[in-house]
């Protein structure tokens, strides 16, 4: 009967403490993410902070250079009327090398992901090659590939296919090397999609009676919609505010907002509020833009 007692009284009794092993793993995934934390902190958080404060700053009258603590919206507003075009043509060639980046990135990776056999560490080489090279050196390389005496420009002008009979310093050349320079974020997202699917609900299309091209669009390209929306995104943004290629491949009237930016900051004097604006402008834009495509056709990968 005492046993009984006792083990009844241990049963109904007040419950044992938790055990401290939780707390423990809560307080090293805390400490785990401190550095990355304070790397953002002090590399991102407080730099856009301050390129914010820059954004609302006045300028001394008479003293060109020389600024003020301001609230000054007035740099958003010449942002947009004085620099639209600008932000139209840098969205409008992101959006079309995205789209020639997806033409060419997705037949690519899959070849890789089901065709390329033992050849798949290869093409991968070759798809990644270029970052060992300078972004700057690539792009100049392109000026010279599309040159008016080049190989591009003298058969499309043989077959008089080039209107106005060049590409460089025009709109193609921006979006050819944007293009170029930015397939590898594409191809690389698609790919690992394509790679880690499950080749068994691709072959079942098969044993339904579908057709290639029906299985391709039923079934392997919405298993691959997390690459593909990585990669746009991946290759959208930084082509939206790249500079390098409307300075070196265009020509005045295919400037984009990122070589605005680069000239209120570096080479007009006292340019720095505008350039701020013009930056946390092309900001707010590309934010809104991916909010809206994630939520239209993003997945619970991305959201």
């Amino acid at each position: 009967m005492s046993t009984l007692a006792h083990v009844g009284a241990g049963a109904s009794g007040a419950p044992t403490s938790p055990s401290p092993e939780p707390a423990k793993k809560s307080r090293l995934a805390y400490l785990l993410l401190l550095p990355g934390a304070v790397w953002l902190l002090v590399f991102f958080v407080i730099p856009l902070v301050q390129l914010f404060t820059v954004s609302l700053q006045s300028q001394f009258p008479g003293y060109p250079g020389y600024y003020y603590r301001d609230v000054n919206v007035g740099n958003y507003w010449r942002a947009f009327t004085d620099f639209g075009p600008h932000f139209g043509r840098s969205l409008l060639f992101a959006g079309l090398a995205t789209f020639f980046a997806f033409c060419l990135a997705y037949p690519l990776a899959y070849a890789m992901a089901f065709k390329a056999g033992k050849w798949r560490g290869v093409m991968m080489i070759l798809v990644i090659a270029p970052f060992f090279t300078s972004f700057i050196l690539r792009t100049v390389a392109w000026r010279q590939i599309l040159a008016d005496e080049g190989p591009v420009a003298t058969t499309l002008n043989t077959l008089h296919l080039l209107p106005g009979g060049r590409i460089t310093e025009t709109w193609m050349a921006v979006v050819a090397g944007l293009t170029y320079n930015f397939l590898p974020f594409m191809v690389l997202p698609i790919y690992a999609s394509l790679e880690r699917a499950d080749h068994r609900i691709i072959e079942a299309g098969g044993d339904l009676y579908a057709n290639g091209f029906t299985t391709f669009r039923t079934v392997t390209l919405p298993m691959s919609m997390p690459g593909v929306l990585a990669g746009t995104l991946l290759t959208f943004i930084p082509a939206a505010g790249d500079y390098v290629n409307a300075e070196l491949l265009g020509s005045d009237n295919t400037k984009m907002v990122g070589n605005v930016i680069e000239s209120q900051f570096f080479r007009v004097l006292g340019g720095f509020p505008t350039a701020a604006a013009l930056s946390f402008t092309l900001m707010a834009i590309i934010l809104a833009l991916v909010f809206v495509y994630v939520r239209k056709f993003g997945t619970e990968e991305l959201l």
